[in-house]
C-alpha cells in the first residue's frame, strides 16, 4: 500500500508540472493538442474540445503536446510522406509545392497548399501504414504552420510556457512547506514530543516530555540538537535531560543509528507555532537551503560521486518508507521531491525544460529560429546524459534495495 501511495505522489508531481505547461500555454494563446500523465501507449484516453487527455502505460513522467515546437522544414515531408509517395507518385506535385514554400520561408503560402495535398491523398489508394503516416504528417504540418504554433510566438511567451512546468513544481513545494511549518512545524524546542519505536532513543529510555539540556556534557540550543546527533558520526552519546524532578538526569551512552544517510536517535522535538509570516519565511529559507544542496550534489556528481543519484524506483521506495514513518514525513519528502523535479528540469539540456528555455532565448537574440539539425544534435547529447543519469540512479537504487 505504501508503494502505491508513493507512486501516486510521484504522479501528482508530474501532474502539477504538466498542468503548469498546459494552463500557461492556453493562457498565452497556444492550444495544446495532448495532455498525458505517463508515456504512450495510452491506457486511458478521452478527447474534449480538440484536446486529448490520457494516462500512459509507461509511468516515467508525462507531457503536454504544444503545436509547432519546431519550425517545419522540407525534410519533414520526406519522413512522413516517403512511403505514400512511393505508392502514389501523383502526390509529388503538391508535396514539392509545399517543400518549396517551406524552403523559401513562405509559411502562410505552404499552409494554403495543405488542402491540395489532403485532396490528393483522399483520391489515392494508399496502404494502411502509408495512410497513417501521411495523415500524421498532415496533422503535424497544420499544427506547425498554424497561428498558435510555438515557434511563431514571441520569446517571452515561449519562455513562460516552458518555465511554467518547473515553476509550478517550485510553487507547489513552497506552498507545501508553508502549510507544514504553519500547522505541524515551527520553531524547535528542547522538549521531546515523540520517541520512535525500535530506535536507540526508546532503547536507552528517553521519554516524551523529557527536556534536553546537554549532549556529551555540552549545553545545546534547541536548533543545534539535531546537528549534534548527526555530526556524531556514530560515536556514543550521553543525553542530559530534565524530567520530573529539579535535578537533571543523564541517559546513555547511546549509539545513533543511520537512517536515510544520517545518524539519528529516533525522537522528535516539540515545535512552537510560527504563524503565517514566520512559516512563509521558513519555507523560503528551506527552499534556498535545499537548492544550494542540490547544486552542490550536482557538482559532486561531475567530480565522480555517483552515489547520490536516484531513479524513479528509488524515489518511490523512499516515499514509501516516509509513509511508514508518518504522513507528515511523507509530505515533507513530497515537497523536497517537487523542488528537486523543478531544479533538475531547469538544467540547460534538451529535452529538459531548461534546454528549451535556453534555445528560445538564443532564437530571440538571433531574431530567427535555430536549425532543426542543431536541435537534433543537442537533443541527442542531452538524451544520452539523461539516460546515463537514469541508469546510474537505477543501479544505485537496486544496490540499496538489494543491500536492505
Amino acid at each position: 500500500m505504501s508503494i502505491f501511495i508513493g507512486i501516486l505522489g510521484l504522479g501528482l508531481l508530474v501532474f502539477v508540472h504538466e498542468a503548469g505547461h498546459f494552463v500557461t500555454a492556453r493562457a498565452v494563446g497556444m492550444s495544446p493538442r495532448k495532455f498525458y500523465i505517463g508515456f504512450p501507449p495510452a491506457l486511458v484516453r478521452v478527447r474534449r474540445k480538440g484536446i486529448e487527455y490520457g494516462i500512459g502505460t509507461i509511468p516515467l513522467g508525462g507531457y503536454v503536446k504544444i503545436p509547432g515546437m519546431h519550425r517545419p522544414a522540407p525534410s519533414d515531408l520526406d519522413g512522413y510522406f516517403g512511403r505514400a509517395l512511393e505508392e502514389e507518385p501523383q502526390l509529388l506535385s503538391p508535396l514539392e509545392h509545399i517543400k518549396r514554400g517551406l524552403a523559401e520561408g513562405d509559411m502562410d503560402g505552404a499552409r494554403t497548399l495543405l488542402d491540395e495535398l489532403e485532396q490528393a491523398m483522399a483520391s489515392s489508394d494508399l496502404s494502411a501504414p502509408a495512410k497513417k503516416a501521411a495523415r500524421k504528417g498532415l496533422a503535424e504540418l497544420r499544427d506547425g504552420l498554424g497561428g498558435d504554433a510555438y515557434w511563431r510566438q514571441r520569446t517571452w511567451k515561449k519562455v513562460a510556457v516552458i518555465f511554467a512546468g518547473p515553476g509550478t513544481n517550485l510553487l507547489f513545494a513552497i506552498v507545501l512547506f508553508f502549510l507544514l511549518f504553519l500547522f505541524v512545524g515551527g520553531k524547535a524546542t528542547r522538549t521531546i514530543e515523540e520517541v520512535e519505536r525500535g530506535m536507540p532513543a526508546e532503547a536507552v529510555g528517553l521519554r516524551p516530555g523529557d527536556k534536553i539540556l546537554a549532549i556529551n556534557g555540552r549545553h545545546v540550543k534547541p536548533d543545534r540538537i539535531s546537528r549534534a546527533i548527526t555530526s556524531s558520526n556514530g560515536r556514543p552519546l550521553t543525553i542530559t535531560v530534565r524530567r520530573d524532578g529539579p535535578q537533571p538526569v543523564t541517559i546513555g551512552p547511546v549509539t545513533p543509528k543511520v537512517v536515510d544517510g544520517a545518524y539519528r536517535l529516533g525522537f522528535r522535538l516539540e515545535a512552537k507555532p510560527l504563524g503565517p509570516a514566520g512559516s512563509f519565511s521558513q519555507s523560503l529559507r528551506l527552499t534556498g537551503t535545499v537548492t544550494k544542496e542540490i547544486g552542490a550534489s550536482l557538482g559532486r556528481l561531475v567530480r565522480g560521486n555517483k552515489k547520490e543519484v536516484s531513479s524513479p524506483v528509488g524515489i518511490v521506495e523512499g516515499s514509501s518508507q516516509a509513509i511508514e514513518r508518518g504522513f507528515e514525513t511523507y509530505l515533507w519528502v513530497l515537497g523536497l521531491l517537487s523542488l528537486s523535479l523543478a531544479l533538475l528540469n531547469l538544467l540547460p539540456l534538451l529535452p529538459l525544460d531548461g534546454g528549451h528555455i535556453a534555445f528560445s532565448i538564443i532564437e530571440g537574440v538571433r531574431g530567427r529560429a535555430v536549425g532543426r539539425e542543431v536541435y537534433e544534435r543537442v537533443s541527442a547529447v542531452g538524451i544520452a546524459l539523461v539516460l546515463l543519469l537514469f541508469f546510474i540512479g537505477l543501479s544505485n537504487d537496486v544496490g540499496r534495495i538489494g543491500g536492505n
